[in-house]
């Protein structure tokens, strides 16, 4: 199918960057749900989420209220970023950033933490499709290693080199069918099989309050405790502004034909929301059901990312199995080729183009673009053979730590034009740097990390230039969230310096009316005004 796609809804050719990165920006409501559901909704949901309810209970459902928010936070700016980059001819949000401030400077900044932020989310859904391979046993031990991921790696990456975005849209279609299928007989079967929710949720509290054999600590609880519920609540708020700053979820937004489109998304996109608390619950059944996660071949620690594949293994017949791995495999494939294509619209139209080749044809875009998906794949394959978290969640939420410092320059900036340039690179550096700073500094006890061991920092150890405000409390917070305080705080402050010594703030292309010929949509606004 990823290879047919070229075919399918395209125009002459692909040799255009809006043609191959956009699918034409011509996808309707049903492609577009598809689409921004396989994109949204991937192998975080279906196996790092369940693993960390496995591993520490409650916490791991901070997912579903953060898919709860998340729509109504982006109605009205996703209909916006749409119009003023349908008229100005936008791919990335880089490029609106460019066009807003007139800052090369701010734009590559913003291309670059895209990027990297992207990186490490294509990652995750290889940790993903690894988890189903090592429980089929096909990469355990032996000669046979990573070999089965990279065949599918390979396979991923021509298929979207040749196709475009019309890829995983199409994917898509049978990706959701399929985890629908999976899930809505798993949530029925399984508990009817192990005696019911009630017992499931006794077992889980129960095996949860063991203390660890490395802590001594319990691992967690079924329900939050007062040390991890403003983690939950900031992890929860932090992920949903973050989310649809990833170059992926845009993508997917622009590729869509009108306004419409997008408010209809906007209001059945929650229909995942569902299914992920459902998936959510299988960390419980999980933990009821006795699973062992498969031991790390380099660690010898369990691997929490293996829990629900070991889980579908013992309890489904084995023809089940294979259509629940089946699921989780292509859950995976989508989104990872939906985000390498939004990872090299950035690197083509705000590195390439604006640094290397100013007079770049469409060809020449479209063909670096598809080079580029090439090497970001090769750089997410990277992540996995040298990273080895104990959760693969925790990579995801480095990546949403960083992507969180662009909402200032692009979400913000939709509707206002007060903040000057220097203040928004300003406070993207403070962001970015303390962010890391505080990530680095965060411990597992359980794996025996002593850095990037998730993303619950404890207030104890916040500390702002050796003052420590909050000593001697074991609360915890979601480090994202503090770093975009920093960030909007530092952005004001300079901003009211540049504006008080009148330094000049760029040149504002996205100024005035930006309206798209459109019957059906009646309600477009100028974009520019304050």
């Amino acid at each position: 199918m990823g290879f047919l796609a070229s075919k399918w809804k395209s125009a002459a050719n692909l040799d255009h960057l809006d043609e191959w990165g956009l699918g034409g920006r011509k996808f309707g409501s049903w492609i577009t749900w598809f689409l921004l559901g396989g994109d949204l909704y991937t192998a975080y949901t279906f196996v790092a989420v369940p693993a960390l309810v496995f591993g520490a209970g409650a916490i791991g459902f901070y997912a579903l209220p953060y898919t709860v928010l998340v729509y109504p936070i982006v109605f009205l700016p996703a209909l916006r970023m749409w119009s003023v980059s349908r008229a100005h001819g936008y791919v990335t949000p880089a490029d609106f950033v460019r066009g807003r401030f007139g800052s090369p400077t701010l734009a590559l900044l913003i291309a670059i933490t895209g990027i990297i932020a992207t990186m490490p989310y294509i990652a995750l859904q290889l940790v993903g499709l690894e988890a189903v391979l090592r429980t089929m046993g096909l990469n355990g031990t032996g000669i046979v290693g990573h070999l089965p991921l990279l065949i599918a790696f390979v396979i991923l990456a021509v298929y979207t080199y040749q196709s475009g975005l019309r890829a995983p849209a199409l994917i898509a279609f049978v990706k959701d069918i399929l985890i629908y299928l999976v899930i809505i007989v798993a949530v029925i079967y399984l508990p009817a099989k192990l005696g019911g929710w009630g017992e499931i949720f006794d077992i889980s509290q129960e095996k949860l309050q063991q203390p660890s054999p490395t802590t001594g600590q319990p691992s967690g609880s079924i329900v939050l405790s007062d040390n991890n519920q403003l983690q939950y609540i900031t992890l929860a708020l932090g992920s949903a502004l973050a989310l649809f700053l990833y170059p992926h979820s845009l993508t997917s937004v622009l590729a869509s034909r009108g306004r419409n489109v997008i408010k209809r998304n906007m209001i059945a996109l929650p229909a995942y929301s569902f299914l992920l608390g459902l998936l959510a619950l299988l960390g419980y059944v999980a933990l009821a059901a006795g699973v062992k996660p498969i031991s790390n071949n380099a660690t010898g620690q369990p691997d929490s990312n293996t829990v629900v594949p070991v889980l579908f293994d013992t309890q489904f017949p084995s023809w089940f199995a294979g259509i629940a791995f089946a699921a989780i495999g292509i859950g995976a494939l989508v989104p990872a080729a939906i985000m390498s294509i939004a990872a090299a619209n950035l690197w083509t139209r705000n590195i390439y183009k604006e640094y290397l080749k100013k007079d770049a044809t469409p060809g020449q875009e479209a063909k670096q673009a598809k080079l580029a998906s090439l090497i970001v794949k090769f750089g997410a394959v990277a992540f996995i053979l040298f990273i080895d978290p104990q959760f693969s969640i925790d990579l995801q939420l480095i990546g949403g730590v960083l992507i969180l410092q662009t909402l200032p320059a692009v979400a913000i900036a939709l509707y206002t034009r007060w903040f000057h340039r220097w203040g928004l690179i300003a406070g993207w550096a403070v962001g970015m740097g303390w962010g890391i700073i505080m990530l680095y500094g965060i411990p597992n006890p359980k794996t025996g990390k002593e850095h990037f061991g998730g993303s619950a920092l404890v207030l104890d150890k916040l500390s702002i230039f050796g003052w420590r405000p909050f000593a001697g409390s074991m609360m915890q917070i979601y480090p994202g969230f503090i770093a975009l305080i920093a960030n909007i705080v530092v952005a004001v402050i300079v901003t009211v310096i540049a504006r008080r010594l009148k330094i000049v703030n760029g040149t504002d292309s996205t100024s005035g009316p930006d309206y798209h010929v459109d019957e059906h949509d009646k309600d477009l606004r100028p974009i520019g005004s304050q």
